[in-house]
């Protein structure tokens, strides 16, 4: 894709599910860049195959994977005829550790692979995957699976990518590569984790398309790091504001909260566009820009155009259950809608943004009532044992468990479970032996004013005409 043809809007990729292929298609097909979420692929198809892949759309994308029995191994472990019980849980899926598992790497490629197939269907528009840099241990295998179904652009947040421009370098030729993971208490040793392409397909026919990877970032300064060499530059950024959905940067320097217990962000943490502009790439902005004229903002400033998120998550293209969906708008649309910033929510330290809805785990009570464990395990931290042997630990764990693993009982104390409460957010939520079902956990960004102008009931479709060219939708 040329410079000139490069999207103006990007659609974020959202939560657990929420850009599911469906939504990421719909925008696609407008000529922007339309975006899957690459978090939990595994879960998500191993679990709708369990529900019996209705309509068969995951099956017909498994029947295009290029190496076909992986795909047959994955639906036999997972696949369900008609469906599993009401009631009954799901089987798990293989947990992310630094120990290789090759039916969990298969899982993670035919998973990626389908998602990124599925959204690229039916038109010739770009297609993005989104990842979250901060889940280390997913990423090789992962991007493999994308770049298998022809994806256009990768686009990393919550953390440093410094490393995937050279990792999507090699996968293309069809070589291994390896990232590096941060274990705590590790020292100077080095962990990584990795793929060798050759274990899952000795043969490939021909070299991958390498896609463009855009690095989201908060601040100019680490824009600048990433651009310093060829070996970590990115090929562009999207520069997210504080107010954008699911996770923030925390404030720089001490962390200040204001009344309602939210972290206060000041002039340090306002991300200087020009000096952004002068490193010579492509960048989008992100957090506040999803009404008309919000790109013409941000290309005044020297941008290619905007990240919209929020918008997105609402449209009936959403992979987000339509009974929280529909909620969500109702409340947004009476003025009755709270998305608070919470600096303890998440496992990882930083702030997430939590919809305050009736019946989900933002109200205190269902949150206190909601037995703690971990067993879907993304946000996990590898640790170093004493001893020498590797350990997983997550506050949002019971509280015990994580203090016998060295850490202070009070880092658990508000902690959510976003893994288990995100995937319940698009109807995937697991159900318990006993009966307990896991309720949702919905997440949006704070400025809703993108709302005004659109119908009750908006598509992808809506939104793009309504952001680019004002028009009534």
């Amino acid at each position: 894709m040329s410079e000139a043809r490069l999207p103006v809007l990007i659609q974020g990729g959202m939560g657990v599910g929420v850009s599911g292929w469906r939504l990421a298609r719909a925008v696609a097909r407008t000529g922007q860049l339309g975006v899957v979420s690459g978090t939990a692929l595994d879960v998500t198809l191993a679990r709708r195959l369990q529900r019996g892949d209705p309509g068969g759309d995951l099956r017909r994308a498994l029947a295009c994977f290029p190496i076909p029995a992986i795909a047959e191994r994955v639906l036999g472990r997972y696949f369900v005829p008609g469906g599993i019980a009401p009631g009954t849980p799901y089987r798990p899926v293989p947990r992310l550790g630094l120990r290789p598992s090759p039916a969990r790497d298969e899982l993670a490629v035919v998973a990626n692979f389908a998602e990124v197939f599925l959204a690229k269907q039916g038109h010739d528009g770009p297609v993005g995957v989104n990842y979250l840099e901060k889940i280390q241990l997913a990423t090789p295998a992962a991007a493999y699976g994308a770049m298998l179904a022809g994806v256009d652009f990768v686009l990393m947040g919550a953390g440093i990518p410094a490393e995937i421009p050279a990792l999507l370098d090699a996968f293309a030729a069809h070589r291994p590569a390896e990232i590096s993971v941060a274990v705590a208490e590790a020292g100077d040793a080095r962990h990584t984790t990795g793929l060798d392409p050759a274990a899952l397909w000795p043969a490939p026919a021909r070299p991958l398309r390498r896609p463009r990877l855009l690095a989201i970032v908060s601040s100019h300064v680490l824009a600048a790091y990433l651009a310093r060499s060829p070996a970590t530059r990115p090929d562009g950024f999207v520069l997210e504001t504080p107010v954008a959905g699911g996770h923030s940067a925390p404030p720089r320097g001490r962390l200040r909260l204001d009344e309602g217990g939210e972290p206060v962000y000041g002039p340090r943490d306002e991300a200087d566009t020009g000096k952004v502009a002068a490193l010579g790439l492509p960048f989008w902005l992100a957090g506040g820009y999803a009404t008309p004229g919000g790109a013409d903002r941000a290309r005044a400033a020297g941008a290619t155009g905007i990240q919209v998120g929020s918008a997105f998550a609402l449209c009936r293209e959403s992979g987000l259950d339509d009974d929280h969906r529909r909620s969500l708008l109702r409340r947004a649309r009476d003025g009755a809608l709270e998305v608070r910033n919470d600096p303890r929510a998440s496992p990882t330290g930083f702030p997430f943004k939590v919809a305050r809805v009736p019946g989900t785990l933002s109200e205190p009570e269902l949150h206190e009532r909601r037995p703690r464990l971990c067993d879907l395990g993304y946000l996990r931290t590898p640790y170093v044992r004493t001893g020498g042997s590797i350990g997983y630990r997550c506050p949002a764990e019971p509280v015990d468990t994580y203090a016998r693993k060295g850490r202070p009982a009070e880092e658990a104390e508000g902690r959510q479970c976003l893994c288990n409460g995100l995937t319940a957010a698009i109807g995937l939520g697991q159900r318990r032996a006993d009966g307990y079902h896991e309720p949702a956990l919905l997440t949006l960004g704070q400025d809703l004013d993108f709302l005004d102008g659109l119908p009750d009931d908006h598509s992808a479709a809506d939104v793009v005409d309504h952001i680019l060219r004002g028009a009534p939708a």
